[in-house]
């Protein structure tokens, strides 16, 4: 099917718009041995690959990335960035010997085509093979990975990282692939499969795997002389001190090592040097861009040569441009030599009647500010009533669920079906089709006509949908560390002081050391480790409790009765809202979907989940109190914009109330856009509001001539009056003061409110109001937007200028954070060193209300270019042009914290960048390196809320229950109290008091003692977290079958369980049974076993002693309440099972007595 004019290779290709570049790249692979395709940036290589793939399968299409990162950097290119570039490489190689085949496409960026490369020969010659059945040792394979740059670990999460425990060696070899597990006997690999990084469990089994180097060099002993030799003669003796030749002499990659990638291979070539015979084509305006990019080689270069004198650590010596790049002269010379052609967007003008033309040209557009007075829908599907009658056409939409909206909203005013098709070339010669693709704007040429969501919806930004993705990762980084704060159910507050092994009767048995006030100390066995929680507040000065003493107790006596009474409160709150009526609204159909398909971004899950309850909420014909959580830039605001519209367009009056004026300002003009067109008036009402203005806007809402009012809590004061307010929406709940919450209560009276809480709220807390208030959890982060680029390293002012000025020139805006007040003057001082004209404005705690509005409105409205401020942007508000942040001493932030203000950046279409910068000269703690080491990977692994949830104790809950919580949360921890909240709420809905035997039945673990060892040994789980996350895991489960599930995920992940993990999983079975039983302690000796119950109580006595009875005096109950057991038992291996037999019997006279 043809879509534009058939073209030739011509020097200059007119008509080439952004949805035509993929037909022309499609047309002209036939006409040549190769083509190669250079876009302007890496945004748009993305599109156009998108759009080659959408087109046919017919074409290899293979990519080359530019690295990331800036010339002369101090960081390496990300690793999927890397892998890319690696593994496009070694396809070249081969394409390069291979003849025919399908034709090829490379697409590259002007970055990726000026930088130079190793020879293409060297990837061919350095990749591994791998099948199953092979004989092969782990030790070759591993030093194969060493040496081409794989780092090991412990636990196998990312890009080039392998590891190897016994029999099982976890590789991570491809970026567009799951990492792979082998699995040896002996030296012969048994089996191949794909693993889970998030889970380490194993999926599907492969036959084979190619792995190829991790870098674009290879570090040994011929590389490592010739780096040696290379940067010695270019940069003279006195450089034999510097970082990067002692690392490298080590053997050892460092970062931004690539920066020298000259000396590291025999010179480097261009990317036309090496393919001569393939076709270049340049897109829409690359000559400007490679300008740039050469001028900023330049500079680069020339600011790196300068510092050289200066620097007194880490001395930074650059190689010349020419040894890494092409220079201006050769860009020239093969401008005028070479096979190259330039795209142009325009028409082709009467001069260059050789060149070709696509025929193509834009397509009307029927969105906001259009002519057509229709609907954009109803315009559109006018367009293509005429349209489809002499030619095809295609509307396309960035997600399924934006083509599926755009083909209803459309395909109810046309008369023929619209088709969905996969690719282009399954589109007929006419008739209507739907395709999904990333094209922004349409076009129309005399063969075809193609219409995009954005050309019928006005500017949409969709992006790709993000996977979601598991927390396990979280609790690893997240399990104990020695000297954390621990909660002992039974005896408080300790301290945590690490994993000892106790060797006792000759058996090894994994303790948990816990130290106490006064010096006492307490060894918990790992398999009663649920007893413990987090106490959370990071480094906070919680005392400890007194082993024994009556002080814990008593205080947690205390707080359980006011949570009880707190969640008595709850209810009946929840039992008032029940009985209070409103009119149903509904939204009305159509309007409401043309209303929705101005939101710019795709919907997640949780999104239109929280939508639906929502508007089920509206309907119901009660009047709902709803609270939506969701982590900053999470999408709440749109939920909260449908519920508006539905109840404006009811003709109720809507007000929203935020904590801020700057956020009122700024929801304010977002409503009014959003509701621009329809007939809903919106005011905005704050202080900022000049006297005359407030005064109209208090009149209309009076009248009811305003609809819709944004504004702070002046909106609550006793001279505002409503006409018909209908739903209140109030943002930020936690902000507001107990005076204000209280006003809010008298407003609710009969009608709708929606409650927006940016906190995110933990699992436990979540259920633990489940059923109290109707509750939403926005917990997808949105579908990915650019993902923000984190860098971790030392303060350098090169790039750290560069980032600035980068920023600048966008037209951005740049947040500066620092930990203390007191940092503030002089990074003040260091920032105006770097950059003399720099606009800054600061913020910080000390400032008056006033004035710290004024510096964060000042700074909105783009008056400054970096605002310097402490971490108090962190919960602060959307400015979407900032898209730059540094962090100075990010060391001595918490994670939580460290994600919330990396969360200001990337809320827009642009990448963002975020430098956590440590000072070089002070050495981390592990927990800081760790931290920082989490923010780097979360790069990739995007587990937003998780994290946020998991570490909430750095910032505290919120305030969603009321003033004193804080205060109980500080008295007994963070997870005991969200348990202690759970059952609360749990028997208050039940409407039942806990009885003493209730209450008892959490608190408890049973202890057991069978004399056989039980640790998970170094051996089979080195990493001390990962081993302790286990711990963790083991202790909290409830049911058999989730034991046998985690014994197949040890054995999938480490090989075949020893004996000892084996005594632990079956201790953790007989504790299921022994609390069913209300056995606390559980004793085996030679001749049997000794069994206490818990305050000498068991649920059927009759039925036990009956049971006695039957044993022939072979189980006796002694004085003291003990059940004695006699039985042979000088097999230890033996008593789990027995005691199980036993156990079981035990049990199944409480179910039988049921």
């Amino acid at each position: 099917m043809k879509f534009i004019n058939k073209i030739n290779l011509s020097k200059q290709i007119y008509g080439c718009l952004d949805a035509v570049i993929p037909l022309v790249l499609a047309q002209l692979s036939e006409q040549t041995d190769g083509l190669v395709f250079i876009a302007r940036d890496d945004v748009r290589l993305a599109r156009i690959e998108a759009g080659l793939l959408a087109l046919s399968d017919q074409i290899e299409v293979v990519s080359l990335p530019a690295w990331d990162c800036l010339p002369y950097d101090r960081v390496s290119a990300h690793s999927t960035i890397t892998a890319k570039r690696v593994q496009t490489l070694s396809r070249l190689a081969v394409l390069n010997s291979e003849t025919g085949g399908k034709p090829v496409v490379l697409l590259t960026t002007v970055n990726g085509w000026l930088q130079k490369l190793p020879r293409l020969s060297y990837f061919a010659d350095t990749s591994l093979h791998l099948q199953a059945g092979q004989t092969i040792t782990q030790e070759t394979i591993s030093a194969f990975l060493s040496r081409n740059g794989f780092r090991r670990t412990q636990t196998v999460r990312e890009y080039g990282e392998y590891s190897v425990r016994g029999g099982i060696l976890d590789i991570y070899p491809h970026t567009d692939q799951l990492p792979v597990r082998l699995d040896f006997f002996g030296d012969e690999i048994e089996s191949i499969k794909f693993f889970d990084s998030l889970s380490q469990r194993s999926e599907a089994a492969i036959s084979q795997v190619d792995i190829r180097p991790a870098h674009e060099y290879l570090l040994d002993e011929d590389t490592i002389t010739r780096f040696r030799q290379g940067y010695l003669k270019q940069f003279g003796g006195r450089a034999a001190r510097d970082h990067i030749y002692e690392a490298v002499s080590a053997g050892q990659t460092t970062a931004g090592l690539e920066h020298w990638l000259a000396l590291l291979h025999d010179g480097l070539l261009s990317v036309h040097d090496q393919l001569p015979e393939w076709r270049y084509l340049f897109d829409v305006d690359a000559e400007a861009v490679w300008q740039a990019r050469l001028d900023q080689i330049a500079d680069f270069y020339q600011a790196r040569m300068e510092a050289v004198g200066t620097e007194q650590d880490q001395v930074y010596r650059p190689l010349p441009p020419e040894q890494m790049y092409l220079t201006s002269a050769e860009v020239t010379s093969f401008h005028a030599e070479g096979q190259t052609t330039i795209l142009s967007g325009f028409s082709r003008p009467e001069t260059a009647a050789s060149d070709s033309d696509t025929g193509a040209r834009l397509g009307p557009t029927f969105g906001a500010g259009a002519a057509s007075e229709a609907s954009p829908s109803v315009a559109a599907a006018q367009h293509i009533r005429q349209a489809v009658q002499t030619r095809p056409v295609i509307l396309t939409a960035a997600s399924t669920g934006s083509l599926t909206r755009m083909t209803e909203l459309i395909g109810g005013h046309l008369e023929a079906a619209i088709t969905q098709v996969d690719r282009l070339d399954q589109v007929g010669s006419s008739g209507c089709y739907a395709l999904l693709s990333p094209v922004e704007a349409g076009f129309e040429s005399p063969f075809a006509c193609l219409i995009t969501e954005q050309d019928v919806f006005g500017v949409r930004s969709s992006r790709p949908q993000g996977r979601r993705r598991a927390d396990d990762f979280l609790r690893e980084v997240s399990s104990l560390e020695a000297g954390d704060l621990v909660v002992h159910v039974e005896h408080g507050i300790g301290r945590y002081e690490g994993l000892e092994t106790i060797r006792s009767d000759g058996t090894d048995h994994d303790c948990l050391h816990l130290s106490y006030a006064g010096g006492d100390r307490l060894y918990l066995p790992v398999e009663n480790i649920e007893l413990l929680s987090r106490y959370g507040q990071e480094g906070s000065e919680a005392s400890l409790d007194k082993l024994g003493g009556a002080g814990w107790q008593a205080r947690k006596a205390k707080i359980k009765g006011r949570i009880r009474e707190m969640a008595d409160q709850l209810m009946k709150i929840a039992a008032k809202r029940e009985v209070a009526t409103a009119e149903p609204l509904s939204p009305p159909d159509g309007v409401f979907a043309e209303f929705c398909a101005r939101f710019g971004h795709p919907e997640t899950d949780d999104q239109l989940d929280a939508i639906s309850d929502v508007l089920t909420d509206l309907s119901s014909g009660r009047a709902t109190d709803r609270l939506i959580c969701g982590d900053v830039g999470f999408g709440k605001t749109e939920v909260a914009l449908r519920a508006a519209f539905v109840a404006a367009m009811a003709g109720y009056q809507v007000a929203l109330v935020t904590p801020t004026t700057l956020l009122a300002r700024q929801h304010g003009r977002l409503f009014e856009e959003r509701f621009k067109g329809f007939p809903v008036n919106v005011a905005t009402l704050s202080r900022m509001a000049k006297p005359k203005e407030a005064a109209n806007i208090k009149a209309g809402l009076k009248d009811g001539s305003v609809q819709m009012v944004v504004g702070t809590h002046a909106l609550l004061a006793k001279s505002i009056e409503f006409n018909n307010l209908g739903l209140l929406i109030i943002d930020e709940e936690q902000n507001f003061g107990v005076a204000q919450k209280e006003r809010l209560k008298e407003l609710r009276g009969d009608i709708h409110v929606l409650t927006l809480s940016a906190t995110p709220i933990p699992r436990t807390l979540q259920l633990a109001l489940s059923g109290v208030r109707n509750m939403s959890i926005i917990a997808t982060p949105p579908v990915d937007r650019l993902a923000v680029r984190t860098f971790v390293g030392g303060w350098d002012g090169v790039v750290l200028k560069e980032a600035i000025l980068r920023e600048r020139f966008r037209g951005g805006q740049t947040f500066m954070v620092c930990p203390r007040i007191s940092d503030l003057s002089r990074i003040y001082d260091r920032l105006i060193t770097l950059v003399p004209d720099l606009k800054i404005l600061t913020a910080h705690g000390k400032m008056s209300a006033t004035e710290l509005d004024q510096a964060m409105t000042d700074f909105g409205d783009g008056a400054a270019d970096v605002l310097l401020s402490t971490n108090i942007i962190e919960s602060g508000i959307d400015i979407p042009t900032a898209n730059t942040l540094i962090i100075h001493r990010s060391d001595m932030f918490g994670l939580a914290q460290l994600y919330q203000l990396r969360g200001r950046v990337g809320r827009s279409k642009e990448r963002a960048y975020a430098y956590l910068t440590t000072d070089p000269q002070m050495i981390l703690t592990p927990q800081a390196r760790r931290r920082l080491e989490v923010m780097q990977t979360l790069d990739k692994l995007g587990a937003g809320f998780s994290l946020a949830s998991y570490d909430m104790d750095i910032r505290g809950a919120g305030n969603l229950l009321g003033d004193e919580q804080s205060g109980h949360v500080r008295e007994v921890g963070i997870e005991l109290y969200q348990d202690m909240l759970k059952q609360a709420v749990e028997a208050a809905r039940l409407d039942r008091s806990e009885t003493a035997e209730e209450e008892a039945e959490t608190g408890w673990s049973p202890q057991i003692t069978l004399g056989t060892s039980v640790l998970i040994p170094d051996a089979y789980v080195p990493d001390l977290s990962v081993r302790l996350s286990l711990y963790r895991r083991i202790g909290a489960l409830a049911e058999s079958d989730d034991v046998s599930l985690i014994s197949a995920e040890l054995v999938d992940r480490f090989g075949p369980v020893p004996q000892s993990v084996k005594n632990l999983l079956e201790i953790v079975v007989l504790k299921q049974f022994c609390k069913r039983c209300n056995i606390q302690k559980l004793d085996a000796g030679d001749k049997g076993f000794a069994l206490s119950f818990k305050d000498n109580h068991f649920a059927r006595p009759d039925q036990l002693i009956g049971w006695i009875a039957k044993q022939g005096g072979a189980v006796q109950l002694r004085a003291d309440h003990k059940l004695i057991i006699k039985t042979d038992l000088k097999t230890k291996e033996a008593r789990a099972d027995q005691a199980r037999g036993y156990l079981q019997d035990i049990a199944g006279l409480l179910d039988s007595a049921a």
